[in-house]
């Protein structure tokens, strides 16, 4: 059975997946986001995302529990007038940036990373007692992509923006927004694929599947179905 782990902390990921019918465990990666970006000096909205999904695969990919499995790691960094938005923190980031999305559009890209950290043909060989003989074998693919969305906002008051901001959903959102939650009542509309805006792409995931020579639907858990 192929395991699939996911490098994220976002119950909104666990839950897109889940919701999908595959199955995975999470395990969360120590990465300093703030170091990567300094480290690489990457300021495009675009890469961003996709470094930074690299760093988290990456370094769960080299823990002892990622053994044997594929590992996807994912970020989501928004872009709004040539500027890279990440998660505001506080009240009064998320408040500027609102007051400004209000009635406009932005760009939110997630960044994808998978590693496949199976035992690849060689790894096989090198193993004389033959144990993992029945284990799938892997391919030693680590391949990424982003898939992104433009994303529409209505007009927000005052009141209506505090009101959200008040509830703390936006604080630790990318953008200061989500759609699946109560923000996707300010969502005009998404030209895009709209998992990529809740932060996994599940077309972009089975695509990204296919360098590992899996199918999404080996991934399927036929106990939720």
């Amino acid at each position: 059975m192929t395991r699939l782990i996911l490098a994220s902390q976002s119950p909104a990921r666990t839950k897109l997946l889940t919701d999908a019918g595959i199955r995975h465990d999470v395990l969360v990666s120590d990465v300093d986001e703030d170091a990567v970006q300094a480290k690489y000096g990457v300021t495009d909205a675009h890469d961003t995302a996709l470094l930074l999904a690299r760093a988290k695969a990456e370094a769960v990919a080299a823990l002892p529990e990622a053994e044997g499995a594929l590992v996807i790691g994912c970020d989501s960094v928004f872009e709004f007038d040539g500027e890279s938005h990440g998660k505001p923190y506080t009240a009064d980031v998320a408040r500027e940036r609102m007051l400004r999305m209000s009635g406009s559009q932005g760009v939110l890209h997630t960044g994808h990373w998978l590693v496949d950290c199976r035992d690849t043909a060689a790894d096989a060989d090198d193993e004389a007692d033959g144990a993992d003989a029945d284990s799938p074998e892997g391919t030693g693919a680590t391949v990424g992509a982003v898939s992104s969305a433009e994303v529409h906002f209505a007009q927000m008051s005052t009141y209506d923006i505090d009101a959200y901001i008040a509830t703390g959903e936006p604080l630790h959102c990318a953008g200061s927004f989500t759609i699946d939650g109560l923000g996707g009542a300010f969502i005009r509309k998404v030209d895009g694929d709209p998992h990529a805006v809740v932060g996994l792409s599940i077309s972009t995931l089975r695509d990204l599947l296919v360098h590992a020579k899996v199918r999404i639907t080996e991934l399927w858990d036929n106990d939720e179905q």
